[in-house]
Formats: C-alpha cells, sequence, structure tokens
C-alpha cells in the first residue's frame, strides 16, 4: 500500500496534480462532498434520510463544477443516490458538458439509526442509547435503529470505491458522496493519518491500482472556495459527520 503525505488546502499543488489525464494502470477518483443543506447549517443529523441542498449547497456546487471543467476531463459521474450529493452532481455535470451522472446507493452516508432527524447538541438527551453506541470506541458497534457500525461503513465505501476503480482503470471519474463515506476512503489510503474535517464540496483526489495500492494525492482541498462565503459553513464532515 502507498501510504503519502496528504496536502490540505493547497491551490497550486492540487491544480498541478490534476491536469493531466490518468495513467492506464490506475484510475483517478476525485471524491466531492456534497453542498450544504438545510439540515447542515443547523447542524441536524441526516444519516440516510433524504434531505434537499439549501441556497448556499447548490452556489457552492456550482463554483466547485466551475473548478473541475477547467480540469481534465472526467468520463463519468457517480453519486450517492440521496438528493443533496445528486443534485449537487447534476450541477457539477452541466458544468462539465453534460456527463453523465450515475446513481449509486452504496455511495450514501451513514446510516445513523435513531439519531437521524435530530440536532446534534441534543442527541444525549434525546437518543441516549443510540449516542451512546455513536461515541462508542468499539467500531464494530451498530447504532440502534438500522445504523452502521464504522466497520460496516468503511467495508461499505472502501469496496464502492475499488468497484469504481476497477471499472475505470486510465480514466478520470468523479464521485460525488458525504463525509463519513470520504473520511472512511481516507482512513483506507492513510490508515496512520488523521483526516479532519471534509467541508462541503472540497475535493479530494484518489489513484486506485487496485485492492492493494490507493494513493491520496489531494486531500479536502476547498481553494475554489476561497473568495467565496461558503469557506467555513455547514456541519458534518468530521467524527459527528452526518
Amino acid at each position: 500500500m502507498t501510504i503519502p503525505i496528504p496536502v490540505l488546502h493547497n491551490p497550486s499543488f492540487s491544480n498541478q496534480l490534476v491536469t493531466n489525464s490518468p495513467h492506464p494502470d490506475y484510475a483517478e477518483i476525485v471524491v466531492v462532498r456534497h453542498g450544504e443543506t438545510a439540515w447542515n447549517a443547523t447542524a441536524k443529523i441526516q444519516g440516510h434520510l433524504d434531505v434537499e441542498l439549501n441556497e448556499n449547497g447548490r452556489e457552492q456546487a456550482a463554483v466547485v463544477g466551475d473548478r473541475l471543467s477547467r480540469e481534465a476531463k472526467a468520463s463519468v459521474i457517480y453519486a450517492s443516490d440521496l438528493q443533496r450529493a445528486f443534485e449537487t452532481a447534476q450541477i457539477i455535470a452541466s458544468k462539465c458538458g453534460g456527463l453523465e451522472v450515475v446513481k449509486d446507493s452504496d455511495l450514501r452516508e451513514r446510516h445513523l439509526g435513531d439519531l437521524q432527524g435530530h440536532l446534534y447538541h441534543e442527541i444525549a438527551k434525546t437518543s441516549p442509547i443510540a449516542y451512546k453506541a455513536f461515541i462508542s470506541k468499539n467500531e464494530d458497534e451498530e447504532i440502534p435503529g438500522g445504523g452502521e457500525s464504522l466497520v460496516q461503513l468503511f467495508d461499505r465505501s472502501t469496496s464502492a470505491l475499488l468497484r469504481i476503480g476497477l471499472k475505470h482503470k486510465g480514466e478520470r471519474v468523479v464521485v460525488v458522496t458525504h463525509g463519513g463515506f470520504i473520511r472512511a476512503l481516507y482512513k483506507r489510503a492513510c490508515p496512520n493519518g488523521s483526516p479532519g474535517k471534509v467541508l462541503n464540496t472540497s475535493v479530494s483526489v484518489f489513484h486506485l491500482y487496485g485492492e492493494d495500492k490507493w494513493t491520496l494525492k489531494v486531500w479536502s482541498d476547498v481553494s475554489h472556495l476561497s473568495k467565496t462565503r461558503f469557506l467555513e459553513s455547514g456541519f458534518g464532515g468530521d467524527k459527528n459527520s452526518g
């Protein structure tokens, strides 16, 4: 496994890396977190609940779409079937010459069970059993109400990206998904690293050679938002993601 040192929010580095077409030995996968929702803005837990983008989120999606339109051309966009990711992908596609958007339910956020639909700062009181499972150090512990464990999220996330990578070796593809999902990908590429926060419409770039070799080239870059008011907006994308 190749474990690079990730680069955070470095526009010159990220632009340099993604201007050329991918090598035939790997798939270059550009992973984008969805734009902001009203629930992100109020720290309400979404998980698998289907919440649409707010106007900030649509503007963020347009900005990241403009960025990607100036980079090497992607062959296709994959997106979680949840509205906030799928709409982000559609906006990106419209900026990139009308790329096909493929819905994939395996790209969903972590299912957070009984915590979904609750304000984050209230869940310790409103759902104490589920909250205890959520903060547990046991990564195999599932969240009551149909929620996933961290191990289940990791297995689903990495399997989904590997499936896409093997199908598109030698190509550049875009994947629009969710904060918890993206953090799981980071753990696969950099098992000893610390992912930090994955902001709305942040861009990460992975090179997938096969099951045993993942390289992280760009991590959680938001240079496209640097001249907007959106840089620090939104909830999720960290250990509380959802």
